[in-house]
């Protein structure tokens, strides 16, 4: 299925809830799930039988960094940029321009955002429609 397709199914399903959004406002929330979905993965690590990684975020600045923890040696971290921040922004923008409320749902085993035309919270964002295809 191309990103185009996608985008339609995604547009149909987000249309119950706000009928003047556009394929391009879609376009742009699905790509944000995207970048969400895999920072949750990176957040939450991973590794190999020489070292374990993941992104950080420093606790008085908010930088993110990845962290790279040898099983062997001295732990490193580097500044990475902020693709989180990006995407956040960006679902913002397209939710407040349509009156939409979301959520972001951190966990990588499922739909990292979620919209609705009412609040959601933590206790009821799978109420939304989930921008994911």
């Amino acid at each position: 299925m191309t990103a185009t397709e996608k985008d339609r199914i995604l547009l149909d399903r987000i249309r119950r809830v706000c009928q003047a959004i556009t394929l391009d406002d879609v376009h742009a929330l699905r790509r944000a799930e995207l970048v969400l979905h895999r920072w949750g993965e990176q957040e939450c690590g991973d590794s190999n039988e020489h070292c374990s990684w993941a992104i950080e975020r420093d606790e008085s600045t908010g930088l993110p960094y990845r962290a790279v923890y040898p099983h062997n040696g001295k732990p490193r971290k580097v500044r990475i940029p902020d693709r989180e921040s990006g995407a956040l922004r960006r679902i913002a923008e397209v939710c407040n321009r349509h009156g939409l409320f979301w959520f972001h749902q951190g966990d990588p085993r499922g739909c990292a955002l979620f919209v609705s035309n009412e609040p959601l919270t933590d206790a009821n964002y799978s109420n939304g429609v989930a921008v994911c295809t």
